[in-house]
């Protein structure tokens, strides 16, 4: 049961095609995603994130980092290093890779480091002014001249 019909969605809500759309492409994506390289996504607190990548072999100028629409890309490309060696065991993987997380609305690439063969990028989660929650006072209707006043919430 890896397939879900969101055909209901689109017919009782309006707006949520996005989200939609993002379902159906996990899906799709959770089957052809390679398991290289290993990663972990923590919480760091209610509102950060990280994701870790172990990626030994690899150094910042193979390394990159970007977002696009919603999408964050981490790719590493080996730079050919033309070397006679013989290997007899060959466990340490140096290939190409290329990894994609879908982000939530709001959540932003703060920092990346690069640290004894991880890589940790650093998310944050940053809600506009405009769609926190606020408290709205209610006035009496017997004082003239006042009107509800609009208070943001902590």
């Amino acid at each position: 049961m890896r397939n879900f019909d969101v055909s209901p969605l689109y017919r009782s809500a309006i707006g949520f095609d996005r989200m939609a759309n993002i379902v159906d492409s996990l899906t799709r994506s959770e089957q052809t995603q390679p398991s290289y390289p290993p990663y972990n996504i923590e919480l760091i607190d209610q509102d950060q994130y990280r994701i870790t990548m172990a990626i030994a072999g690899f150094n910042d100028r193979e390394l990159s980092i970007q977002t696009e629409q919603g999408t964050l890309t981490i790719a590493g490309k080996k730079e050919e290093v033309v070397a006679d060696r013989t290997f007899l065991h060959q466990g340490i993987a140096g290939r190409n890779f290329e990894r994609r997380f879908q982000l939530a609305d709001h959540v932003k690439v703060e920092s990346a480091n690069l640290e004894n063969g991880l890589l940790h990028v650093d998310l944050r989660r940053e809600i506009p002014e405009a769609m926190k929650p606020r408290n709205i006072t209610i006035t009496n209707s017997v004082q003239a001249g006042s009107a509800a006043s609009v208070t943001r919430a902590a």
